[in-house]
């Protein structure tokens, strides 16, 4: 699995047959788009409106929209912030990780995830943040059995959605220094 940073064209636009293909990401995720309100339809997610959810996780500073292929197909997105708008926090986030909804249970969450964490350890970062929405379980269950911790209960700056915010502490291990 490659995760590479999603290119825009000279125009600042998502490709159009990229932008199909998180399209389709997004429409497959229909429950967490339901419980998150991000789209006003979670049966009827359209391209514009994907491409504007991008635009703004890219307005935001130090964000990176990271796509992850597997065998040419892409399988899922992550969306990471150098550092969070809070002062106070001086940890890099995680704000999204998803896994197209046909592939999930098979790795491809967990090995996104590592190759972030890999990331943030490059550039020397010491722990990662995330939040995961109150009643998003399985989300819970997923980074817990990743080593993240929860931290603290708290609304999300976005949208005031509650949510636990979790942090894993970055020691040097993880996928790349494994040979993966």
């Amino acid at each position: 699995m490659r995760l590479s940073p999603l290119a825009l064209t000279r125009d600042r636009d998502i490709p159009a047959p990229l932008l199909t293909e998180l399209t389709a990401l997004y429409a497959a995720n229909r429950d967490f788009h339901a419980l998150s309100g991000d789209f006003p339809d979670p049966d009827d997610i359209r391209p514009e409106q994907v491409a504007a959810e991008l635009a703004d996780e890219l307005a935001q500073p130090d964000a990176e929209v990271l796509l992850a292929r597997s065998e040419g197909h892409l399988v899922g997105v992550v969306v990471t912030l150098g550092r969070h708008p809070d002062p106070a926090d001086p940890d890099p986030w995680i704000g999204l990780l998803m896994v197209d909804a046909a592939l999930h249970r098979q790795g491809h969450g967990r090995a996104m995830a590592e190759l972030v964490e890999d990331r943030f350890r490059a550039e020397g970062r010491t722990a990662v943040r995330l939040a995961v929405l109150d009643g998003n379980d399985r989300a819970l269950a997923f980074w817990t059995a990743l080593g993240y911790e929860v931290i603290d209960h708290r609304a999300d700056r976005g949208r005031g959605r509650p949510c636990a915010v979790l942090r894993k502490e970055l020691s040097g291990g993880g996928a790349a220094a494994e040979g993966r």
